[in-house]
């Protein structure tokens, strides 16, 4: 299910900080795109970002989540995307944020 648009609003406006962030629908979710490369997806109003071995400290808290993934011929694939906790603090989630897009213009 692909992010309402007042969550989008609201995911753009938080996300201000890290810089020109955009929004398109694609494979029934909503990529989330930071200067044009994407590193975040939205279903069902959340929002996952994606993580590595780089940035996985940073979403420590996350791992009792399942990461977002789909499943092919009977087994799941993980999409190394994982489900973004609002932090305490914007500058905390903001660095968060930050460190996710460095892995994917790192990648």
């Amino acid at each position: 299910m692909v992010a309402s648009d007042s969550f989008a609003d609201f995911l753009r406006e938080q996300l201000a900080p890290v810089g020109r962030v955009t929004m398109r629908r694609m494979f029934g979710k909503t990529g989330v795109f930071c200067d044009g490369l994407m590193f975040g997806m939205v279903t069902e109003n959340m929002l996952y970002l994606r993580v590595d071995d780089h940035n996985r400290a940073a979403f420590k808290e996350a791992e009792s989540f399942p990461p977002l993934s789909y499943e092919k011929k009977g087994c799941t694939i993980d999409l190394s995307f994982w489900p973004f906790l609002m932090a305490s603090g914007q500058q905390r989630s903001s660095r968060r944020a930050t460190s996710s897009t460095r892995v994917r213009l790192a990648g």
